[in-house]
């Protein structure tokens, strides 16, 4: 019986993926001709925004579904609850660094924050080695990553 279980928690695994799979490049595609429609050029930071935020309530959903389907087993459930509270928890890093870089006076900024590296793609044609410093030092103040682990890209 448990490696039947362990096929149909496997086989609903698979088919949740197909299915975010699809309504990831359904809404993509809505999303393009919305903006295509009404003209609106959406600029890099907000289309990543999005993308981002569209990946995470997927993945969340994903682990719900773990979480309440009557077939997962204890250690199925207990992992979803802890890569869903990962993921919480990344989110939250995330939002308060781009916050506290863009009162550095930045105009745009996103910080991806993954196991080995922190990202931080800031809206700027060119970075001063002073800015450089204060965004090394937000990043160092939150996560406690040394400067080997961050990586600053300026976007236009």
């Amino acid at each position: 019986m448990k490696k039947r279980t362990k096929i149909i928690i496997l086989v609903a695994m698979v088919a949740l993926l197909g299915v975010t799979g699809y309504l990831n490049i359904a809404l993509n595609n809505r999303v393009v001709d919305a903006s295509t429609q009404t003209g609106s050029n959406i600029s890099y930071f907000d289309g990543y925004r999005g993308d981002r935020q569209t990946t995470r309530d997927q993945e969340l959903l994903y682990y719900d579904a773990i979480i309440k389907s009557e077939s997962s087993s204890a250690d199925a459930i207990a992992n979803a609850e802890s890569k869903k509270l990962e993921i919480i928890t990344q989110m939250e890093s995330e939002l308060v660094m781009e916050g506290l870089i863009k009162a550095k006076g930045f105009a745009d900024v996103i910080v991806t924050n993954s196991a080995s590296y922190i990202n931080v793609i800031v809206k700027s044609a060119e970075l001063t080695s002073s800015e450089v410093a204060q965004i090394v030092s937000v990043v160092q103040e939150q996560t406690g990553k040394s400067i080997d682990y961050i990586k600053i890209i300026p976007v236009e």
